[in-house]
């Protein structure tokens, strides 16, 4: 059986939906990712990004409460399940070690 991976966006997404909790709704997801790390992305790319991590199992979502800011309409909630949190740290893990590699280069004149 081979080993499940995320791609970079899908592994963006899942973090801000654990760094956002129980506020971790499309909206607020793409507003968190250009606030802290100065990118643009796409409302739709965010949605369909967090379908694709419902399907494999990292976020579960529910329904919220209506608002008259949103004209009446629901918002869809994500929150991180343990296998998205266990997916996080594995990636999280061999990253590390992966920079552990790296050679410290010398820079002349430090």
């Amino acid at each position: 059986m081979s080993k499940e991976y995320l791609g970079e966006f899908e592994e963006l997404v899942l973090t801000m939906v654990g760094i956002l909790g129980e506020e971790a709704y499309g909206n607020a997801i793409v507003n968190e990712i250009k606030d802290r790390l100065g990118r643009d992305v796409n409302l739709s790319a965010v949605h369909v990004t967090l379908y694709r991590l419902e399907d494999k199992g990292h976020v579960k979502s529910r329904m919220g409460g209506a608002t008259n800011a949103r004209g009446g309409r629901r918002k869809r909630i994500f929150t991180i399940t343990n296998a998205g949190l266990a997916m996080l740290k594995a990636m999280k893990e061999a990253r590390v070690d992966l920079w552990k590699l790296i050679p410290q280069l010398k820079i002349s004149g430090t």
